[in-house]
């Protein structure tokens, strides 16, 4: 009992911990006056002074668009790279190709955005692209960072598939591409929309790497914030924070809620195959082979 106690102690110091600081902020988002420290009453004008802030608006819209084409990205190459470990087992440079893919898990973002604006810099003067660094190097360099995540939660997926599903396919004619798409998408999903919601939080979120590959004009969320932070904590970067994890929360709530649904229509499927089993218990029963009348021989 004394355990069990104990257990939940920690568990509520430790959510408590958590979610306290985000109590805090969502708070003081309402407070009306403009010291962040000093409580001076409930007030909304900072949620509809967002409007009329345009650059943390711009910052806001910005990180969303690269977090938006980032997890697309990431989906689409972690797969591929995912896909290539799990089902190509013996290839020249699997161990150098493994590696490679999951080197950014460990690597220091501040050594991968110093490699990556070395790289930007010697194609601009080789090539003359990028001619300068914006979007579309953020986008580039948070796709490199967060494949490696997305590689890795799909690997494990694929692990755990029957591969003898596919392989009946293929023995039935249908075609590489087709039993991809139609047969194995279909079982990894829940990985793939893991991996992405992954990638979209990862990018929104990084300060790192867009701050070594960003330029003019190219201002995320996390740097307008980091930079705004060092003059004091602004009222309307609170109201941006409490924005974002209403939108968060909206979202995991949904995921939860839809994969509650499919959970509770799959076992109310299972119950009706085992319903309809027991109500045809003849299907099961084994056949008495005095009771099977032998036709008669032609020689009969």
């Amino acid at each position: 009992m004394k355990r069990y106690s104990f257990s939940n102690l920690i568990l509520v110091l430790g959510l408590f911990f958590i979610y306290l600081p985000m109590v805090l902020l969502v708070i003081y988002s309402f407070n009306a006056s403009r010291l962040v420290t000093v409580w001076g009453g409930w007030s909304l004008k900072w949620y509809a002074g967002l409007l009329d802030n345009s650059q943390l608006m711009g910052a806001v819209m910005r990180s969303l668009e690269i977090a938006f084409y980032t997890a697309i990205a990431a989906v689409a190459l972690g797969t591929m790279a995912a896909f290539v470990l799990t089902r190509i087992p013996n290839f020249r440079g699997r161990t150098l190709f493994g590696g490679l893919v999951t080197a950014p898990l460990v690597m220091p973002e501040v050594i991968t955005g110093l490699s990556l604006l070395l790289l930007f810099v010697a194609m601009a003067q080789l090539i003359g692209w990028p001619a300068q660094r914006g979007i579309v190097t953020i986008w580039i360099a948070h796709t490199t960072f967060c494949s490696a995540y997305v590689a890795v939660v799909v690997m494990a997926r694929l692990r755990e598939l029957d591969q003898s599903i596919e392989d009946a396919a293929m023995d039935l004619g249908a075609r590489p591409w087709k039993v991809f798409f139609l047969i194995t998408m279909p079982m990894i999903a829940p990985s793939l929309a893991a991996g992405g919601m992954l990638s979209f939080a990862l990018s929104l979120d990084d300060l790192v790497l867009a701050s070594f590959v960003s330029g003019p004009g190219a201002t995320t969320l996390p740097m307008e914030i980091f930079s705004a932070v060092r003059l004091g904590v602004k009222p309307e970067i609170n109201a941006v924070a409490s924005l974002i994890l209403l939108v968060v929360s909206l979202a995991t709530f949904i995921a939860w809620y839809i994969g509650c649904r499919a959970e509770k229509r799959r076992v109310r499927a299972m119950r009706q195959a085992m319903d309809d089993s027991n109500a045809n218990p003849t299907w099961h029963q084994p056949i008495d082979s005095h009771k099977v009348r032998t036709p008669p021989s032609a020689h009969s």
